[in-house]
């Protein structure tokens, strides 16, 4: 394309079939745009229903096709019929969180005793070990759970045993070929598992878990012979969903099902927990995947980052509303610690000269960065500079990680082939990111290690710096039936990334910093009509720099639009995620090459 990008990226109009195009209008009665975006999306034609109207009754598939299942079921059925006490172990983040509070909201509804373990990310660190389950086992627990935890916890595992306690693990991280000895496993990303349902989170394991075992008890005629309802499972897609878009797992299959049900859900306020985080964050909008992933899960995540590890569990558990308030102001105030703390060391990083920035992958540690943060970090770095990044934390001659990866580089497996290596003290995770321990002498080693691993894939970097954009659209389109026309294809998310536009030759009227971070703008299109924009956290970058110095020549953005409800009115605006400058000021002539 003819334009100069302010951040140095390619932009390229994305591919379509015209012959589909026509096919969706005639077969689905669609719009040329929607038709367009479907298109360019490439869903399979006897998948188009489902895709938009993505239903849990028509996508649900049988939860015993997840190995473990039926043995995890009967285990559970057990102890529910001769009252013996669980406990739930889990996870620290959002997907953690939820997964606790699913199954405790359940249990709670079936008169179930049970008792909740969050470990300290800091004293403790990722997953289960033996002061929790002691903890559990001291109160009477007869039956763990693990939750987003365990496919990797051996000598917890072990340690329960000894004591005559069964652990189910219900996790999603990858897996090495021998597992635990634990009592079940469902995890669909085990080896031997041949669900297909490896795109779930933890949370979404819990649903179809909790799906199996409320089957069975029905089939006892348990809940009739306790007097007691059963539970509506749909009524807890409110934190499915939220751990599902939380752990930015894909929007595909039942995932997109969970979210589209999951938002309604959230929208009634059943969660009181979700309800008062909505009200403190005061949004008063229909909620959406975005409130959810950068306003609500930063929140509940903050507890586990800096300040109390169960304080999100216990906010989506709690049905006292004091309480509630008191510990939903609390994750506020620790998600601004959190963001005073980001700010702080990603400045002392990037004011630094990055040794080896030429390195595919970036790895980089200092004394005792703050270990709630380092993932935070990671990512910002990794977007920065369009590579792998790793970020080390050492003390005491350990160093804990937090990595995040870029598509086409499982870093889940690198970490794990490195623990079986003796490289890594013990990690795991996904393929875009993950965490482990290691000894200080041994980081030059891993750093070899994972170059290497890097090379040997040949993955073109310069790729991750391409722009893929749907469609140009003109000014006067910035409106709430063209928002709707496109809101069909939501949620929005991992696997279905919110549609991208770009706009030409625009003049900016007035540009202003609010928020501290932020640029909002008015623009001028050349038909004479105003666009109402913003730049997210593009103060101290070129896309803020360049709104903000009254730069009269014409330009064109490209991002996404956004649905502003203010006191029962809406506008359409658009969230600028690049700028590109006209060579000689010239019209951008769109191509379709890439």
């Amino acid at each position: 394309m003819n334009l100069d990008s302010v951040t140095g990226k390619n932009w390229i109009l994305k591919k379509f079939n015209e012959e589909d195009i026509t096919y969706l209008k005639d077969n689905y009665y669609l719009d040329d745009i929607t038709s367009r975006l479907l298109a360019i999306r490439k869903i399979k034609k006897d998948e188009v229903e489902n895709y938009l109207n993505p239903s849990i009754k028509n996508i649900l598939p049988n939860p015993l096709l997840l190995k473990d299942m039926d043995l995890a079921v009967k285990r559970s059925v057990k102890a529910i019929q001769k009252k013996e006490k669980i406990g739930i172990f889990g996870d620290y983040d959002v997907d953690g969180a939820t997964s606790t509070a699913l199954l405790g909201q359940y249990f709670k509804k079936i008169n179930q005793d049970f008792e909740i373990y969050i470990p300290d990310r800091k004293t403790e660190g990722y997953g289960p070990n033996k002061k929790g389950f002691q903890s559990l086992i001291e109160k009477n627990v007869r039956l763990i759970f693990t939750v987003d935890c365990g496919t990797m916890a051996f000598e917890s595992v072990d340690f329960a045993q000894k004591q005559d306690v069964d652990v189910l693990i219900l996790d999603h991280h990858q897996s090495e070929t021998i597992l635990p000895k634990a009592y079940s496993i469902i995890n669909p990303n085990r080896l031997d598992d041949k669900s297909h349902l490896n795109y779930l989170c933890a949370a979404g394991v819990c649903f179809m878990f909790l799906i199996a075992l409320n089957k069975e008890l029905r089939e006892n005629n348990w809940f009739i012979d306790n007097k007691i309802d059963e539970p509506n499972l749909i009524s807890y897609l409110d934190l499915v969903s939220l751990g599902t878009v939380c752990d930015v797992v894909p929007l595909i299959g039942l995932n997109r099902a969970i979210v589209k049900q999951g938002l309604k859900i959230i929208k009634n306020k059943i969660n009181l927990g979700i309800k008062t985080l909505l009200e403190i964050c005061k949004i008063e909008n229909t909620p959406s995947t975005y409130h959810l992933g950068y306003i609500i899960g930063p929140r509940i995540n903050a507890g586990g980052r800096v300040g109390k590890c169960s304080h999100g569990a216990n906010l989506l558990l709690n049905s006292d509303s004091k309480q509630s308030f008191k510990i939903a102001s609390e994750l506020d105030s620790y998600n601004k610690e959190r963001q005073l703390l980001e700010t702080n060391l990603l400045q002392n990083i990037l004011g630094k000269e990055i040794k080896n920035l030429s390195d595919p992958v970036l790895i980089l540690w200092g004394e005792s960065w703050h270990e709630g943060i380092i993932g935070i970090i990671a990512s910002r770095i990794k977007e920065k500079y369009n590579k792998p990044t790793i970020i080390i934390s050492t003390k005491n001659n350990i160093g804990k990680a937090s990595a995040r990866s870029i598509l086409g580089f499982d870093i889940g497996s690198v970490i794990i082939g490195a623990v079986q290596k003796g490289i890594l003290l013990k990690g795991g995770g996904h393929k875009m990111a993950g965490g482990f321990s290691i000894e200080i002498e041994k980081i030059d080693q891993f750093k070899e290690y994972v170059i290497k691993k890097f090379r040997t894939l040949n993955l073109d970097l310069n790729k991750q710096k391409n722009f893929y954009i749907d469609s140009f659209v003109s000014p006067s389109a910035l409106n709430l039936d063209f928002y709707s026309k496109v809101n069909i294809l939501a949620p929005f998310g991992s696997g279905n990334p919110e549609p991208k536009f770009a706009i030409e030759n625009l003049r900016s009227i007035n540009s202003k910093i609010v928020g501290e971070k932020h640029v909002k703008s008015i623009l001028l299109g050349p038909d004479g009509s105003n666009i109402k924009a913003i730049a997210f956290n593009s103060v101290d970058n070129d896309i803020g720099a360049y709104l903000l110095n009254k730069n009269k020549k014409t330009f064109n953005i490209a991002g996404k639009l956004s649905l502003n409800e203010w006191k029962g009115e809406k506008n359409v605006e658009f969230i600028i995620d690049d700028i590109s400058v006209n060579k000689n000021n010239k019209k951008v002539v769109p191509s379709s090459n890439g």
